[in-house]
């Protein structure tokens, strides 16, 4: 079994001391406490232009999904700033190849009046991510103090055992397919990311400014722990 770091092609092993992650394994996410995270990303709804009936239907649904739940969910909003300079860019081509002059025109118009849209705010896209935990001690978070001396400990401390992490992460799975089932319920599109989509999303959120010249490397070709 393989281990994927999130260090990329650029250890930082004095990063990765502060960081709650030990490991990223098929899909699950091993903190260094021992627990594991699945993480859902989930469309959206737009609540407001729904009927009364259909709102009425969703609160009821999503009532339903909160009753079931006997375990804590995190939900994360991630906000970006939406960059729309390679669309821009895209338009210009067309501009400069169009033959028609009146299309020539009309798409040079639409170009100058996204762009003063962009200049008048920022627009921003939204991401929705759920994460599911799994604590295969009892189904409780450590306290404090278990946790501190946790964080305290080498990233290579914990490296589960390959019957266990099965184990453990068949236990997770089937809880995620019930937060994915009530969330379904709700009429929303849920996935749960697998390792790749996870190494990408820690990369965006610890390298925001990399994000959008230095993409994060297939899971093939970043550094591996046997």
């Amino acid at each position: 079994m393989q281990n994927q770091k999130l260090s990329g092609s650029k250890p930082g092993v004095a990063a990765q001391r502060f960081l709650d992650i030990s490991e990223i394994r098929e899909g699950v996410i091993i903190l260094r406490d021992g627990t594991l995270r699945v993480v859902l990303a989930a469309s959206s709804i737009n609540f407001a232009l729904k009927s009364e009936e259909e709102q009425e239907a969703l609160v009821s649904a999503y009532v339903s999904f909160l009753n079931v739940l006997n375990y804590p969910l995190q939900i994360i909003v991630q906000s970006r700033k939406l960059n729309i300079d390679p669309y821009l860019e895209r338009l210009r081509e067309q501009e400069k190849n169009l033959q028609n002059e009146l299309l020539r025109l009309q798409v040079a118009d639409y170009r100058q009046f996204v762009g003063e849209i962009i200049e008048m705010g920022e627009i921003m896209s939204k991401r929705f991510f759920v994460v599911v935990p799994w604590y295969p001690w009892g189904g409780q978070a450590k306290n404090f103090f278990a946790k501190a001396k946790d964080v305290l400990m080498p990233l290579i401390s914990l490296k589960l055992k390959e019957e266990e992490f099965k184990k453990q992460r068949a236990a997770l799975m089937q809880r995620a397919e019930l937060v994915i089932g009530g969330l379904q319920s709700m009429g929303l599109t849920v996935v749960a990311l697998d390792t790749q989509g996870l190494i990408e999303l820690f990369y965006e959120c610890y390298n925001p400014e990399l994000r959008e010249t230095q993409k994060i490397a297939e899971v093939g070709e970043i550094n591996i722990e046997k």
